[in-house]
């Protein structure tokens, strides 16, 4: 499996476990899926992603058992090789400046 598939498959893993846990809190006053995000292109994108991988029949169907989700500590989806992106861009800028700074 590559890599975006991956990533898709745990955004909608992400995304329909929100959805669970939103519906067993009851909070009726929310009413739609992802209450706390604005409406915009990322939602809808998310939104029509999850519809079309969770529809059985749909031909972008995913099986629950092969759906991954994975998260980080505070609950938002973790990269596949878990190095904090800000920590790795640092990296390679020292590795890029060095030559340029000797010191």
């Amino acid at each position: 499996m590559d890599t975006s598939r991956r990533v898709f498959l745990a955004t909608a893993g992400a995304l329909s476990l929100a959805s669970v846990f939103d519906s067993a809190v009851g909070d009726e006053s929310k009413g739609e899926s992802l209450p706390s995000w604005n409406d915009g292109l990322a939602k809808k994108a998310i939104l029509d992603f999850v519809a079309r991988t969770t529809k059985e029949g749909s031909p972008d169907f995913v099986r629950p058992e092969d759906r991954i989700a994975t998260f980080d500590n505070d609950g938002t989806l973790w990269a596949e090789q878990p190095m904090y992106f800000q920590l790795a861009f640092a990296l390679d800028r020292v590795k890029a400046l060095a030559p340029q700074h000797p010191e």
